[in-house]
This record gives structure tokens, sequence and C-alpha cells, in this order.
């Protein structure tokens, strides 16, 4: 009898395959294409990482079928059929993970599937966000990172004058573009926190809150790097905001975001000085 289990997962498992694998190909290569998704690249990689850790506590757990779980993998997959018919790509990439999760809480059940919930469901990040609400989110925080640079830069005595996403300086002048607008800095260190908060040994109050800085931690890295830009172009010219040197103070900003995550890590678990008897 655990033969025709075992034969009847297999096959449920290749047919979810073969369903999925047609619309795969077209989210990885946006994950490649678009480098406001490309954190996606580790998603499944730290995914099945936490996985393969949990292979003891998930060999120890019962696993019966879920009549509930398979109700949920054929509206997931209902709903994958709607999307991939109207072009919803959106929609269809969401479907995969959701559908997977179905997958195992139909096969194993309820208590695997809780044991798979952190690695399930960090998969949703490996999703790339849809254009249309990159496009909604970008532009006003281009305007915000616009408006509070301008008035870091005349902090430092440098006359600078905005108008829309454009600082003008006396010399040369200065856009700050989608790609300055700060929301592929939001997403990774949103994934970043979501990760720690996982790892930390701390009540959930404190997990909640970890994630909930990665946001401002992002704007404000984001301010500091156009801010500095501006500065630099002030004083050598708009140069200093193309090629290299460009791409490379995105990855400075990243590593400092990184790093005040990582801070407020530490302080979230630190428990004070222990007091000996």
């Amino acid at each position: 009898m655990q033969y025709v289990e075992l034969f009847k997962i297999a096959l449920l498992a290749a047919l979810w395959l073969l369903v999925i694998v047609p619309v795969v190909p077209s989210m990885v290569d946006t994950w490649f294409s678009h480098s406001d998704n490309s954190h996606a690249v580790l998603v499944p990689i730290i995914s099945l990482y936490f996985t393969w850790s949990k292979r003891t506590e998930l060999a120890e757990t019962a696993k019966t079928g879920s009549f509930l779980g398979g109700l949920f993998l054929t509206g997931c997959l209902a709903l994958f059929l709607i999307s991939y018919i109207g072009g919803i790509a959106f929609g269809v990439r969401l479907m995969i993970v959701a559908s997977l999760i179905g997958l195992v809480w139909n096969c194993w059940g309820w208590s695997s599937l809780r044991v798979l919930a952190f690695p399930l469901g960090f998969l949703f990040f490996m999703v790339p966000i849809p254009d249309t609400l990159l496009n909604m989110v970008s532009f006003p925080l281009q305007l915000q990172a616009t408006n509070i640079s301008t008035w870091v830069i005349r902090l430092f005595s440098i006359p600078v004058y905005r108008e829309g996403n454009m600082l003008y300086f006396v010399q040369t002048q200065l856009e700050v573009a989608e790609a300055c607008s700060g929301i592929r800095s939001i997403v990774a260190l949103t994934m970043l926190s979501v990760l720690m908060a996982y790892l930390s040994d701390t009540s959930w109050q404190k997990k909640a809150f970890l994630v909930a800085c990665a946001i401002p931690v992002a704007l404000l890295a984001n301010i500091l790097r156009v801010s500095g830009t501006g500065i630099l172009a002030h004083f050598y010219g708009d140069k200093v905001a193309r090629g290299f040197l460009h791409d490379f103070s995105g990855l400075v900003v990243f590593l400092f975001g990184f790093a005040v995550m990582l801070l407020l890590f530490r302080l979230l678990d630190w428990d004070g000085p222990q007091l000996q008897k």
C-alpha cells in the first residue's frame, strides 16, 4: 500500500511539473533581464537549503493526505489556467508557488505543511513584481528621493534647484531616474529582513519590527545615494552619475542597508548583559 501511495504522489508531482514547466523559463528570464527582480535568483536556493535543514523533522512527521489540501490545489490550478489563458503573468507565477503549497498539503497533510511553511512561503519572493505596480510605486519614490536629497544637498551650502525628478546645479544637471527610486533596495531588503526574522530567536513583535524596518532603511540608503551623487555631480560634473560609479554606488547603498538591517538583527537578538549569580 505504501508503494501505491508513493506512486500516486510521484504521479501527481510529475503532472504538476508538466503544467508549470512551460511558464518557468519566462519567469527566469525576467529575473536576469530586469534588475529589480535580480534578487529572485537566490530565492529557490535559499528555500532548498531550509527545506533540506527540515529533513529530520519532516521524516518524523506523520504524512496523511488532506482533502482540504486537494481542494486548495485544485483551486490554485484553476486560477493558474485562468491567468494563463488571460495572459496574466503575475497570476500564473503566483499560482506556481501556491499550487506547490497545495501539492504538499494534499499529499503530506497539514502537519508536514507547517514544517515546510517558511521554505515554501519564502518562494513567493521569486515571483517578479508586475511592471504596472513598479511604475505606480517607483515614480512617487523618485519624487520623494529627489525632494529630500535636495534638502540634504542644500545643507552643504550647494545651490541646487529641483524640478520634478531633475536636480539643476550651477554647472550641470542630474536626473533621478527610475533605477534610483529605491524600489530595488526595498524588495531585496524586505526579503533579507524576512530571512533574518526567521533566523532570530526573539519574539514575534521584534520580528515584525525588523521586517517593518526594511522599507525605511532602504529609503534612507537611497536618499544617501542620490544626495551623495548630487554633491559629487556639483564638483565633478554629471559623469559621476553614469557608468561604473553609478552602478558601484548602487552596490554600496545596498551593502549599507544590509549592514543596518544586520545591526538591527543583532540588537533585537541581544538580551543585554547577563548578571552572574
